[in-house]
């Protein structure tokens, strides 16, 4: 058995502590999520919160993928978090990775800060009333058109992934998680609408942010409205549909 554990230098005179932590992952720290597939859980050293997600156990075949032929999720979390904070777009502080090997991957662990946000954009969704709601969807439209700028294709765009920070007199700060799938490439237009399909956007709110869209990207209200809404439609009706069959 080996292990791979690798912290930023702005936390490496904590790196023992943190490994202790990891090793004594199932009794350390309290539970934030306890997902089906992946564990997390907030700790504090030296008064500094951190997040540590422990993903689900691969099996015996995507173990050997991840140690041969695909950088396992807590590696490319930490590398695409890195990465983002260059190209100043928010996301929680990447701290640390271990990855523990015997044969194949067996375990993985992604350590973040703890970041106090006040919602997620899932709340603008599920309440029409939310307080400057036209205004944080502009706003979070303007980070959506930044990411694409930078050409960042964050494949898991979904509501639960954008936590939001609300600074009072009308500003606000969105922070991705969730971040291993994600593709650095140039977008072209039908690629960047289509990338607005998970938000599950109502008609008004795709009204709002096609708008805002279209005034920073040049293009017409019109197809950019007819793009977005398109993709965000097909993308619900494929859900929708694989629920229903679900039931059946």
């Amino acid at each position: 058995m080996h292990e791979n554990f690798i912290i930023n230098p702005k936390y490496s005179h904590l790196a023992e502590k943190l490994k202790e932590v990891l090793h004594d992952f199932s009794h350390k720290g309290e539970y934030v999520t306890k997902g089906e597939r992946n564990v997390i859980k907030m700790v504090q050293l030296e008064g500094i919160s951190f997040n540590i997600k422990k993903f689900k156990t691969p099996n015996a075949f995507q173990s050997l993928v991840y140690k041969f032929i695909r950088k396992s999720k807590a590696k490319r979390s930490f590398e695409y978090a890195s990465k983002l904070i260059d190209f100043g777009i928010n996301t929680p502080f990447p701290v640390a990775y271990l990855e523990v090997f015997s044969g194949g991957l067996q375990e993985s662990f992604y350590i973040s800060e703890h970041i106090d946000y006040d919602f997620d954009f899932r709340e603008l969704i599920h309440n029409p009333r939310f307080k400057k709601r036209n205004e944080i969807l502009r706003q979070f439209t303007k980070f959506t058109f930044k990411l694409h700028e930078k050409d960042v294709n964050f494949l898991d765009h979904s509501p639960g992934n954008t936590l939001i920070m609300d600074h009072g007199n009308n500003t606000y700060d969105f922070y991705l998680i969730d971040l291993n799938r994600m593709r650095f490439e140039p977008m072209d237009f039908n690629a960047r609408m289509h990338n607005f399909r998970r938000l599950w956007l109502s008609k008004t709110m795709v009204k709002i942010m096609a708008q805002e869209y279209a005034e920073l990207s040049g293009k017409s209200f019109e197809e950019t409205h007819a793009l977005m809404l398109k993709h965000s439609r097909a993308f619900q009706k494929k859900v929708n549909s694989k629920k229903l069959r679900r039931k059946k």
